[in-house]
């Protein structure tokens, strides 16, 4: 059987200043979609509010805009499907063998308290199959709770942007709030790199996560690993 993955994405624009756009880290998702292809699996688009995904605009300026993501950016098909991306009532959780949730700030807006994708990730989750994520797309496993009314990240080791590094990209007075003080206050056990913006990435059970941009490849082979 083909293994597929469902790769979440956001519909935020900009943050609370609106002088300040945001949106997908391109390379979050095209480093992790390369990987995924390259075993075969097969790939769907979602959104917490369905239809299109704006870009952040820093990613896609030198360094961070690398080969896989220029490619994305230089394909018509490819782009179309960010315009496109589903809605979470129109995903069945049992068709899919990992959610994968993408970073870019955004995503501390409209991951974090989405019903929907709660759903889907509490599904996979609870059947076995894994829920990833990395750098700020750990915000989404924020407020999902398990069956039994317990958080998702209670007790689990996992990583994702750290404040460190929020603070080394100038943004940390644009953020909503912290994500790292935020998982740590649910009981997650929260860890990361020895030096900010190098790659990492955890496993516990079948959680994986990365810390930031330069993780979405080792996350996501890590999760093609599990599959």
């Amino acid at each position: 059987m083909t293994k597929r993955i469902l790769n979440v994405v956001t519909n935020v624009g900009d943050f609370d200043d609106p002088a300040h756009p945001t949106g997908l880290w391109l390379s979050e998702l095209t480093h992790a979609w390369h990987v995924f292809e390259e075993h075969g699996f097969e790939q769907t688009l979602v959104s917490p509010a369905g239809g299109p995904c704006p870009l952040e605009p820093r990613s896609l300026k030198f360094p961070n805009f690398d080969k896989t993501a220029k490619a994305w950016h230089a394909d018509s098909a490819r782009m179309a499907l960010l315009e496109n991306t589903a809605h979470p009532d129109e995903i069945d959780s049992a068709d899919y063998d990992a959610i994968y949730f993408t970073g870019g700030h955004a995503v501390m807006y409209d991951f974090p308290d989405n019903a929907g994708l709660q759903r889907i990730t509490r599904e996979i989750y609870e059947r076995g199959d894994i829920v990833s994520s990395v750098c700020h797309g750990y915000c989404g496993l924020l407020n999902t709770t398990l069956s039994d009314g317990t958080l998702l990240v209670a007790g689990k080791k996992l990583t994702g942007f750290a404040w460190q590094e929020e603070v080394l990209a100038r943004v940390d007075k644009l953020v909503p709030y912290n994500a790292e003080a935020e998982m740590k206050k649910r009981g997650a056990r929260y860890e990361k790199g020895k030096l900010p913006f190098l790659s990492y990435a955890v496993v516990d059970g079948n959680l994986v996560t990365g810390q930031n941009p330069g993780s979405a490849k080792e996350t996501a082979k890590k999760v093609a690993a599990l599959l």
